[in-house]
């Protein structure tokens, strides 16, 4: 009887799983290479990378700094991951399983614990949005950011339009010299549909009428109540944006382990 050879198949590196991960990736560092270069670019036009201490300077929150630290996370992560699989390079894969894991279990903790101490989280929503309201004027950054939210919410301060006392400009003191004292901005202001023109005293001295007659005019209502009212509207659909990023962090941890697998079984069998 002739002789049988008999043939093993040798472990190779899948190619669909390496160029998809290489794939997926370099569209997140592109688009992270493009966030940070916007912040970036945003903080050269405001001098702050001329004068790093202006970082510091603002009370409230500096709305680059999404930019920024976004921009730098899907950096990091898009050129760990491209790199890793099209270099087929463990370590860069390991990392980008271990950074993007981290950050997994850090949205489910935050999720976990926003849900248990729900109250404890309202009370410092209440104390983040009252010290951007602060430091309104200090950024035009911060004060466009308040302005949509005010706007989008239909709402005026964390917990009603007297929130804007806190601000030095529209406080209700007598020795405050501001033409905004005792007013709101123009985006507590309820939008008349016939205005072709925005109105931006809209919010001039509403303060100093009647409860009842400051609902005429403007939001009354807080914008901590109306964020919480629109998360419970849209629960559906924020939920389904919150699971749809998990399993994509999923996915991408497993195709990178699954990578790394096949790389050290290809070379063990040098």
């Amino acid at each position: 009887m002739p002789g049988k050879h008999q043939h093993f198949q040798e472990p190779e590196v899948g190619c669909c799983g390496k160029y998809f991960l290489f794939g997926f990736n370099i569209v997140f560092w592109v688009l992270g290479g493009l966030f940070l270069a916007i912040g970036l670019w945003a903080w050269s036009e405001k001098g702050v990378l001329s004068n790093i201490s202006a970082l510091t300077d603002l009370g409230g929150l500096d709305p680059v700094w999404l930019f920024v630290v976004v921009g730098g996370v899907m950096s990091v992560l898009g050129f760990a991951g491209c790199i890793g699989a099209l270099r087929e390079n463990t370590f860069l894969l390991k990392f980008f399983s271990v950074f993007l894991g981290l950050i997994f279990f850090l949205e489910l903790a935050t999720g976990i614990l926003a849900f248990v101490f729900k109250d404890w989280i309202r009370d410092q929503l209440n104390l983040f949005i009252n010290n951007n309201v602060k430091a309104y004027r200090d950024d035009i950054d911060l004060q466009n950011l308040i302005d949509f939210a005010q706007e989008y919410w239909s709402c005026c301060g964390a917990r009603g339009p007297n929130d804007w006392n806190l601000n030095i400009y529209f406080n209700c003191t007598d020795l405050n010299p501001s033409r905004e004292r005792c007013g709101v901005p123009f985006s507590c202001c309820v939008r008349d549909p016939a205005e072709d023109v925005l109105n931006t005293q809209c919010g001039y001295d509403v303060r100093l009428k009647l409860e009842l007659e400051q609902q005429g005019f403007i939001h009354t209502k807080g914008c901590v109540g109306q964020f919480e009212k629109w998360l419970q509207d849209n629960l559906i659909v924020v939920a389904g944006v919150f699971v749809g990023i998990a399993l994509l962090q999923i996915f991408g941890i497993c195709l990178a382990q699954n990578l790394v697998s096949d790389i050290k079984a290809v070379k063990a069998n040098w």
